[in-house]
């Protein structure tokens, strides 16, 4: 088990802080000066977070406490991470899922998101970064072909990463797709653009969404991002999560490495989504950090208040609560999500298409709730600081932009409804692979 930033020694003198007999106010505020209090919550809530994950933990945190060094700044002045990643890269960080006997960490779905949450919590960017890798590592993870997944494996155990290029900006039908596969001198090549291609400026490969002249339904065919007809631009332009790489990919003539197998009732979506959810509370971690660090140094007061010092202050106090409770529960939530994936993907009793229900209905009930708790939570952080926490130079905002922004993905509106059209009517979620224009909408392609 794991507490706070501080660590395991929990030295403090309860009895004396607790005790109005011991000492007075003003020598327990000394104390507390001399001796920070030590935030007494686990790192990651919920069953599992044993020693293997504290195993885990401990290779990790040391690169996430340098990601957070320079996370604001960062995110003020729209510098892409590359650093931080190749710190993770190192670590291999991508191959946290592979067995330890194929050069792996050997860890459990639940440890990556234990970690993920951390990690995004030093810096959401990063965390979604990774957001593709992670799915497409469970992808190869369940390959059927051998030889197919011993490649994947000894690369993904090297340290290389795999991006995504899945939509495109417009101009397709709904169910179809522009960008193409076609055969030259005997090999498939891709040509065409995509958008919303996170990671894949920081990836090795990455995996393009196509239309396949001989096969139907959306295809994913992995290409090499080094290749000399590929292009990656930074042109993501969205007011939160700038540095994710969430920009175009052109693709032009480039040979397909392999095409990966397209199973309709693999849980890849749910995987995505809870991705982002971890990510989210990641930001709701980072901005009660904040606001925690930002009362306790607080000095201003306001004439409307009860005249105690901003740290004393009950209706602060209140505020700072709540903001805990909200985050504390996005953690539970996801982690709770993660768990029943986990155990999903585990048990031979379901069958694909129940898997994948079960496995879209907890990401959905959790997006569904996650996302409203650490939008009020980074909103609220403001009203506990005052006009002083707008400052351009605090980037307290960064907090609530980036919130708002995972908030719009897939997009979240139309969760709910799905999970109460399975609560009464037994509908299970449906997979929709392919966003474009609904007008022309072609029918039995990829729905």
């Amino acid at each position: 088990m794991s507490f706070g930033e501080t660590g395991n020694n929990l030295d403090l003198d309860f009895n004396a802080l607790s005790n109005p007999h011991n000492g007075s106010a003003m020598e327990l505020d000394q104390f507390s000066e001399e001796r920070p209090t030590r935030q007494l919550l686990k790192v990651t809530p919920g069953p599992g977070a044993d020693e293997d994950y504290e195993r885990l933990a401990a290779i990790f945190r040391p690169v996430f406490a340098q990601i957070a060094a320079g996370a604001k700044d960062r995110d003020r002045n729209r510098i892409l991470p590359f650093e931080q990643v190749g710190l993770l890269n190192r670590e291999r960080f991508g191959a946290l899922r592979l067995p330890v006997a194929e050069g792996g960490h050997g860890a459990r779905l639940s440890d990556v998101f234990r970690l993920l949450i951390e990690l995004s919590e030093a810096d959401s960017h990063i965390g979604q970064l990774w957001r593709a890798h992670i799915a497409f590592v469970e992808d190869v993870l369940r390959l059927e072909d051998a030889e197919l997944r011993a490649k994947w494996v000894a690369r993904i155990a090297a340290g290389q990463i795999v991006g995504n290029a899945y939509t495109e900006k417009g101009g397709n039908a709904l169910g179809s797709l522009n960008t193409k596969v076609s055969q030259v001198d005997g090999r498939w090549v891709v040509n065409g653009e995509k958008y919303y291609c996170t990671g894949t400026i920081f990836a090795d490969w990455t995996a393009v969404a196509v239309s396949h002249p001989e096969r139907p339904g959306r295809q994913i065919a992995l290409v090499s991002t080094q290749h000399s007809g590929v292009k990656i631009l930074d042109d993501w332009d969205g007011f939160g999560q700038g540095l994710t790489g969430t920009g175009s990919t052109e693709f032009h003539q480039v040979p397909v490495e392999c095409f990966m197998p397209e199973d309709v009732n693999d849980p890849e979506a749910a995987i995505f989504q809870l991705v982002l959810m971890a990510v989210q509370a990641g930001i709701g971690r980072a901005a009660l950090n904040d606001m925690r660090s930002s009362v306790q140094a607080r000095t201003r007061s306001f004439s409307t208040g009860t005249g105690v010092p901003v740290h004393r202050e009950p209706q602060v106090l209140q505020l700072v609560g709540e903001v805990s409770a909200e985050i504390f529960a996005a953690d539970s939530v996801v982690m709770g999500a993660v768990l029943e994936v986990e155990s999903a993907l585990a048990d031979p009793y379901l069958n694909a298409e129940e898997r994948f229900a079960v496995c879209e209905l907890a990401a959905n009930r959790a997006q569904t709730i996650v996302q409203p708790l650490v939008i009020s939570a980074t909103s609220k952080l403001f009203d506990g600081l005052g006009a002083s926490a707008t400052r351009g130079s605090c980037n307290m905002d960064r907090h609530w932009r980036n919130a708002r922004t995972i908030a719009t993905h897939n997009p979240a509106i139309y969760k709910a409804r799905i999970v109460g059209d399975y609560e009464i009517n037994g509908v299970q979620p449906q997979r929709l692979s392919v966003t474009g224009e609904l007008s022309s909408a072609p029918q039995g392609f990829g729905l």
